[in-house]
Order: C-alpha cells, then structure tokens, then sequence
C-alpha cells in the first residue's frame, strides 16, 4: 500500500532519558515508549527471573530427575527458525547440565503438520525416551500429548504460543502465556521460554556449588537469532536477549553454524546487525522447514565441525533460493488475482488460495501480501484429505488468533485446527468451506480491528540534524537491539537529485544532495521503479535510516531509502 500521509513519532519528554544518553537517542527511545533508563541496561543482571514463570518449578523437577537419573530425553522440534534453535539451544544446555545424550524429532510439514502429533510421538518411539520436551510447540498438542503420556512417557512443554480453552495433559507446562502466568514475560520467543528453562534447572542442579555451574551465555547466540527471526515484540527482555547474543556472536563466541551462516549470506561477523539476521540467517533456516527438511537447519546449528557447517550452511543457501524461487510464482499469482478483486476500505481481511501452491510457502507470501495492504492476510495451499493449510499474518490493531477464535465460536467446527499469537497463525479447514469462512473472517477482524490504528500512514524520527550524518552513529544504530514494536529510526528529509544508476534489476543506488550542500550515496532496495522520478535535477522528500555500504571491506555511510513521498 502507498503511504497517503507522513507522520512524526511524538516524543514524550523523559527527563531521566534526557539526563543519561546524547541526543537523538533520548528522543529515539522516548518515541518508543522508554521510560527508565534502566530499560537500556542491557546487561545479564537484568536478565528475566525464571521462577516468575508458571510451572517452572514442576518442569525444573522433572528435568533435574531425569538428568540425574540419566534418563533418555528427546526434544520434540518446531520447523522454523524458532523451534530450530530453540532445539540447539535445549540440546547443547541439557548436555552441558549432565544429561544423558538427548536426541530430538522435528515433524515434516507435509506429513505431520504442525508441533506434537501422535504420528510424530510414533517416531520418537524408536529412539526410546522417557521424557519428551517440546520447544515452541505443545501448547495445543492434545492429542499428541496423550500418545505420550499413553506409553508411559512424561512430556514437559515449552511454548509461547496462545493456548485454547484447554491446556494437554502434560507433565509440566512453562508457557508465558498459558492462564495464571503473571510473569510478565509474554512477548519471549520460544527459544527464550526454553533457555530461561535451562537457568532454572542449573539452579537447582548445581545449588550450593556455583562454581561448578556450566555457563549458559554461550548459547545466547542462538536466542538472540531465534528471537529476531520469530519476529516477536522486542520488549525490554527480548532486547536484553538479543543484544547479549549479537555481542558474542560478533566476538566469534557462537556455535560454528551461526558463523557459517553468517558467511554464506555475506554479513560480516563483527558488525552483525538484527536486520542481517532478520533478513539474512533466519530466511535461510526458516527455507528447510519450509520446503525441506528442518534437520538440516538443527544439525547445522548443533555440529562443531567447521567443514560440516559450512557444508550444511551452503546447502540451506540453496534451499533458501528455491524457496525464492517457489515464492516468486506464488506472490505472481496472488498479485493477479488481487488485481482482479476491489480491495477499497471495505475490506477488513484478504484471503487467497490456489490449488497448487506450497504449503510451506503460503506464510511468506501472506506476510508479503500483508504488508503491501496493510490488512490481515491468510493464505491457503492444499492440505491432506481435501482440507485447505492456511498461514495469517496480521497488522498492529488486529490479534489475528482471536479474531480466528471469534469465528470460531460463531461457527463450531468451520476451523479444523488454529493456533498462533497476535501478529501470524496457522489454520487447517476443510475446502469447500472457504467462502464462508473467508466471509465470517472479515466480519471478525471488522469487529476486532483497534480503530486508532489508521491504514496507509508511515511514522517517521521527523528531519535528522545535518550534522547526524556521521559513519560513527549509522554503526552504533547497526549494533542496537531493534526488532518488532522497536524499529530502528526512520527519518525524512529533503534531498536533491545528483545522480542514480540501476543496481541489479530491482534497486537503485543514488546521489542525494542534503540542504547543508553535502552529497550522500543512497540506495533504495527494490524501488527500482522510482527511476523516472528520481531523475538528476529532482528535489524529493524520502524517508530514509542510516547505513553502511561496506563494499570491499571499506565502510561508508549510506541511506537507505525506504520511501519517497508525492510530490
């Protein structure tokens, strides 16, 4: 969608920001709701408790058992890049902790679907556990619990996910969000529930003997990308999470696979940013659960041999542009069929659908769909036994999981199977109810929809001073922790036209002269049809964030041009 309207973030006065951090920094964090200094402390004192969260203690029993007892455990996996290090990350603690070797399962998409299913616990069976710990996943395994526990297993699930009106009958559950959680700690990833989990069992395993406690901060690389790839809100937790994860990433302290991958995708370790994950390592493992095998993506995370990552990291590159490739004909098609259907301001939500698109790639294009409307999006592949796989994705103003259980409960039984959290869900339904669903869907996000949050507006830092314009801060800004709900700052301004040359086929580099008479480089990925009007002699308005083109290990700053506005 086109921005109609440009707006400045207001900046509340905080004089206690003001009073501990340089401009524009006191108002960069004002503008996104820091309060308390202490917010930006982003030290492992201030790390989450783990006791606050409910059902700890009864997992911590559970686990510290059979660790002691050297009890078989298998870690039941999710197929993205959440559930993927969220297994590494269970894995490594739990053998750094004493355990016996765990393994681990992580379904296919095609053939188990989604999280714990009866079918997957089959499976697990041949590697004879007695404890099966799921990660982001379990919160609505029901059934999948109860195949466990019917072999006479214990399950512990971990999860973020928003639970139904029932939780599984599970041994211990350590969810943010189940009910009765009064943690605080809502917005974790799964990969967050899961290492938090990991403190608290180190306490109670090595109580009265620190000194002999294995560190766990070595595996906060690996929370830092699961957390930025699961795209959850970055609160001041998620913050301290990924900040401390980046700094050791970038310091080579980090499983071999994280650097491989790193390198695959061309990032620099050293200056690793939350976008080069966001956008870089986490397509790439979130690729083989889509369109391959996730094994890949976990055994590339958990091996120790240099060889053996970047092997595994080439070959999720490869994955990756297939499943590029896969996208690229899926988002074609939904554009034409969008293009023949009158999306005004009617239209609350957008479903698509067509009967030979991937169901491993439907939540991309939603997402990208989402995006360009600024609506909640789902869209459908083919399931087994004549059922539609859908994948929502949704916008600030709209709980995309509530609006499914609203339509829910005005049609028992319409909806096979949801769940999910505010932001992106997943549904299964039979195909032939498609059209009601589709009308019942809009009708849900009509009523839910927060009508303070306004469609086609964009929310800028206003105008950077000139002399902002520095190299020093475009690095310290690529070393922050933004993410969901904290974006990096996006500011406007007005530049002359000096120059500009087409990059590839889809980007524009450009020559940007600022009011103080100095000329900036800039780049405007995938804008390349700007070209006409971004022509020598121009004067625009864009809103632009600071960067760096490091071409040849050489670093400049750069802007990058996320919109121009009409002229």
């Amino acid at each position: 969608m086109k921005h109609r309207s440009w707006h400045r973030r207001p900046v509340p006065e905080v004089p206690a920001l003001a009073a501990s951090v340089s401009q524009p920094w006191a108002d960069w964090y004002a503008a996104r709701g820091v309060t308390d200094p202490a917010a930006l402390e982003y030290t492992l004192e201030r790390m989450p408790d783990p006791a606050t969260l409910t059902g700890i203690e009864a997992a911590v029993d559970r686990l510290a058992h059979a660790v002691r007892r050297r009890e078989r455990i298998v870690v039941v996996a999710d197929y993205d890049c959440d559930g993927a290090t969220a297994c590494a990350v269970a894995l490594r603690g739990l053998a750094a902790l004493g355990a016996a070797t765990p393994g681990f399962v992580v379904p296919d998409r095609a053939r188990h679907g989604y999280g714990l299913t009866p079918g997957l616990v089959l499976e697990a069976a041949s590697q004879q556990p007695s404890l099966l710990l799921t990660v982001d996943n379990g919160i609505a395994a029901h059934d999948g619990v109860a195949a466990a526990v019917d072999r006479g297993w214990s399950v512990v699930v971990t999860d973020h996910h928003l639970p139904g009106p029932a939780l599984p009958p599970a041994t211990a559950i350590v969810n943010p969000n189940q009910p009765g959680d009064r943690s605080g700690l809502g917005c974790l990833a799964g990969v967050g529930v899961v290492f938090l989990l990991l403190v608290a069992l180190r306490r109670r395993l090595f109580a009265g003997q620190p000194g002999r406690a294995p560190r766990l901060a070595n595996l906060l690389p690996l929370v830092a990308v699961g957390t930025v790839g699961d795209v959850v809100p970055f609160d001041a937790g998620n913050r301290l999470l990924v900040d401390q994860g980046l700094r050791r990433l970038r310091a080579g302290q980090a499983p071999v696979g994280l650097t491989a991958l790193a390198a695959v995708v061309g990032r620099r370790l050293v200056t690793l940013s939350t976008a080069d994950v966001g956008f870089g390592i986490a397509p790439r493992l979130n690729a083989a659960g889509r369109i391959d095998d996730m094994g890949i993506g976990i055994r590339c995370l958990l091996t120790d041999d240099a060889v053996e990552a970047r092997r595994l990291a080439e070959r999720l590159a490869t994955i990756n542009g297939e499943r590029r490739r896969i996208q690229a004909d899926m988002q074609a098609a939904a554009d034409a069929d969008l293009l023949l259907r009158d999306i005004d301001d009617g239209v609350e939500a957008i479903c698509v659908h067509r009967e030979d698109w991937h169901p491993g790639v439907v939540g991309v294009v939603a997402g990208r769909l989402k995006d360009a409307f600024e609506r909640p999006v789902i869209a459908f592949a083919p399931g087994a036994a004549g059922e539609l796989r859908g994948s929502a994705r949704s916008v600030p103003g709209v709980h995309v999981r509530d609006a499914l259980a609203r339509v829910d409960a005005w049609h028992p039984g319409l909806i096979t199977r949801f769940g999910g959290h505010a932001m992106a869900a997943g549904l299964t339904l039979p195909t032939q109810v498609l059209p009601l669903f589709e009308r019942a869907f809009d009708e849900a996000v009509a009523q839910l929809r927060d009508p303070g949050v306004a469609r086609g507006r964009l929310y800028t830092d206003g105008e950077l001073a000139p002399g902002a314009h520095e190299l020093s801060l475009a690095r310290q800004l690529a070393l922050a922790p933004w993410g969901q709900g904290f974006p990096e700052p996006l500011h406007e301004g007005v530049f002359g036209v000096r120059g500009q040359r087409l990059v590839g086929e889809h980007h524009l580099r450009l020559d940007l002269a600022a009011a103080d008479g100095r000329t900036w480089p800039a780049i405007a990925f995938g804008q390349a049809d700007l070209g006409p009007r971004l022509v020598a002699g121009a004067e625009i308005r864009i809103a632009y964030r600071l960067g760096i083109d490091d071409f040849r290990s050489e670093e400049t700053l750069q802007l990058r041009v996320e919109a121009v506005a009409d002229c």
